[in-house]
């Protein structure tokens, strides 16, 4: 129980230090009294469609609970509720922080970079630590609760996965929620702001610039909280999971204290980014040296604790595998978002014009898959030939060791990004927005990196998940010369075009609604466009949460029926066929939501550099064909493409936790 201790002791720390840096982002001023009412505009915006979603979203979670209680187990029933609870919590309580932090970002930007950047990835600080420290601490207490009262009638492991579960669920629905919440606002605001009326982004005469604030918060801030929260609590799953076959108690120890050491570590990050950000600083290198940093530390408790806790360096070599992997997939990430290739889109947006910016992002999206995978390859050989399956679960422990401050570097991004709408907003100083301007190019290649590196651990986890399932349903093997696995593995890979399809129609139909209204707003308020009079910005955020909770239902039923459906339809080759399903969703979503993730990022960041005045600036031809690739990347990188891992993993843990009630039936 002492080692378990340590694991409570990082969790609790991880909420402390959260909360100190929430109390120290409300200790900066607002800003004047427009900032706040600006930011006030965003914040009630944000909460208000959180609560409606939380409310949908409550219907199917309890649907659910049922249906696990009646099935499997009432006590996996409520952890699978209590994962909802603090998943949510999580997320609602990161996003809150981040709608104060936008403001008061923005007028600390009126002294220096470097009190923007403090503010800015403190406020994401308190995502990424809160979603570690709530997601460790839930996890560890019901697995030593089940331990001591339940272990006579029920594996203490089945009730954590049905926490994760949980986890996985609120994931789903507020990754798509979020999604097409936010690029429908932004895909209506530059439509018809940047490319038909020709004003700046964030102008405040565009209706939808509010909506599209919000957006950044619950697309970026919440949901991406809740998909790493449910990436998190997964790999400890798997872990726990392969690690008692491999090790017994010993290897389900070790993998909760990699994930503790690694909340110091990332603790560490974080406080060595707020040291070293003052003065002239380089934002990108004062993150990059933080993050570096949490990596060496946990690096050192990784090889401690496989000496002493399992007396095993292969599985130091596991967990080193999954560090140096992510490292590896957010450096080639970096490369394809805000290197050489975003100049090569701008080219092609200034000798082509639209259609040739789209096809160059297509093709950088493309070529930007190839490394990723061939690093997530090496990653699974090292680390099986380490220590057996289990040291898979390891390279995905490891990638999200320090998911405090890869979290908060990536949290950072939309507080940057609000800052800059609300200076433009304000009428703040030139200088002001420059400062932000290269604040949010930065957060722009954080969340792809931060997209990329949750894809990668996705694709470790769910691999781990999968192998958990097969051990549970006594599936030896799969064959490629079966029929039944094949079929399998063919509707699996449809699966996450499929997805992504209902995912990109939904934020299109919506913004649809968006255009038209902004128009409307346009053409029908006298003096609007002279800014003699304000918007009726409420109407398009209405359009936004109505069409984001109309349309998350659809795509999110596929991760739940798919696996149930394709047992009961194969009959008795149904495990064989399920496995098949997991193996094909997993290979093409991996893919698929780099690809995604991927292009909309090189296609922001091409817009971003011509801004900056390059192949003739803001208003030019490349501009405006620019525009367009962003606006078409803008779902593809915020809402289809990350929500794929989310929809990879869940499909197996539903797998994994139902499996053995479903073989009953053949």
């Amino acid at each position: 129980m002492e080692s378990f201790g340590i694991v409570i002791i990082s969790g609790v720390l991880s909420l402390i230090v959260a909360l100190f840096l929430a109390m120290s982002v409300m200790k900066k001023s607002p800003g004047n009294s427009l900032m706040i009412k600006i930011s006030a505009a965003i914040q009630k915006g944000a909460s208000a469609f959180l609560i409606e979603e939380y409310k949908t979203m409550a219907v199917w979670v309890l649907v659910f609970a049922v249906v696990i209680g009646f099935i499997i187990s009432w006590y996996v029933a409520l952890s699978f509720v209590i994962g909802t609870i603090l998943s949510v919590t999580a997320g609602f309580l990161g996003m809150t922080i981040a709608t104060r932090a936008n403001g008061r970002t923005a007028h600390a930007a009126r002294s220096s970079m470097g009190d923007a950047l403090r503010i800015a990835f403190s406020g994401g600080s308190v995502m990424g630590l809160t979603v570690t420290g709530l997601g460790i601490l839930g996890s560890v207490l019901i697995y030593l609760f089940s331990l001591r009262f339940l272990s006579s009638v029920i594996n203490p492991l089945i009730v954590v996965v049905g926490y994760s579960m949980g986890a996985s669920f609120v994931a789903l629905f507020a990754r798509v929620g979020g999604g097409i919440y936010t690029k429908a606002a932004d895909v209506g605001a530059d439509l018809v702001g940047k490319v038909e009326a020709g004003i700046p982004e964030d102008d405040p005469r565009n209706p939808a610039v509010i909506a599209d604030n919000v957006g950044d918060n619950v697309g970026d801030v919440a949901g991406m909280g809740a998909d790493l929260y449910e990436s998190y609590v997964g790999s400890i799953l798997s872990g726990m999971i392969l690690g008692s076959l491999a090790f017994g108690i010993n290897g389900i120890k070790f993998v909760y204290l990699i994930a503790g050491y690694g909340i110091f570590s990332s603790l560490i990050g974080v406080l060595f980014v707020l040291a070293t950000s003052r003065g002239k600083i380089n934002p990108q290198r004062a993150l990059n040296s933080g993050t570096l940093v949490a990596n060496i530390i946990a690096v050192l408790f990784a090889f401690y604790l496989s000496r002493t806790v399992l007396q095993s360096t292969g599985a130091f070599i596991a967990v080193f595998t999954g560090l140096v992997v992510g490292l590896a997939i957010g450096f080639v990430t970096q490369y394809f978002t805000s290197g050489k290739p975003i100049r090569i889109i701008a080219k092609a947006s200034s000798e082509g014009g639209a259609a040739t910016t789209i096809l160059s992002g297509m093709a950088i999206g493309l070529q930007s898959t190839f490394l990723p995978l061939i690093f997530i390859a090496v990653g699974v050989v090292v680390s099986y030939m380490a220590v057996g399956i289990f040291g898979i679960a390891l390279a995905g422990i490891g990638m999200l060791t320090t998911l405090g401050i890869s979290l908060s570097v990536d949290a950072y991004g939309p507080i940057a990004d609000n800052a800059g709408g609300i200076a433009e907003m304000s009428g703040l100083p030139e200088e002001v927005r420059e400062r932000t301007d290269v604040l949010d190019a930065l957060g722009n290649t954080t969340a792809a990196m931060g997209k990329g590196f949750a894809i990668g651990s996705a694709a470790l986890t769910a691999l781990a998940l999968f192998s958990s399932y097969a051990k549970a349903v006594d599936l030896s093997s799969l064959s490629l010369l079966s029929p039944y696995v094949i079929a399998g593995a063919l509707i699996g890979s449809a699966l996450p075009f499929l997805f992504a399809s209902f995912s990109i129609m939904a934020v299109s139909d919506t913004a649809n609604l968006m255009v038209q209204e902004v128009r409307r707003q346009f053409h029908s308020i006298p003096g609007l466009m002279l800014g003699k009079a304000d918007p009726d910005y409420k109407s398009c955020v209405a359009i936004s949460t109505k069409g984001a909770l109309k349309n998350m239902i659809k795509p999110s039923l596929i991760a739940i029926v798919a696996p149930f459906a394709t047992f009961f339809i194969f009959g008795s080759y149904g495990k064989e066929a399920l496995g098949g399903l997991l193996a094909g969703a997993l290979i093409s979503g991996v893919l698929l939501a780099i690809y995604m993730a991927n292009a909309g990022a090189s296609w922001d960041n091409a817009k971003k550099f011509i801004e900056q005045g390059n192949f003739g600036g803001k208003g030019s031809e490349a501009h405006r064909a620019s525009v367009v690739g962003d606006t078409v990347g803008d779902p593809l990188k915020d809402t289809a493409g990350p929500s794929l891992n989310i929809l990879i993993k869940l499909m197996s843990t539903i797998s994994l936790l139902f499996g053995p009630f479903l073989m009953r039936f053949l």
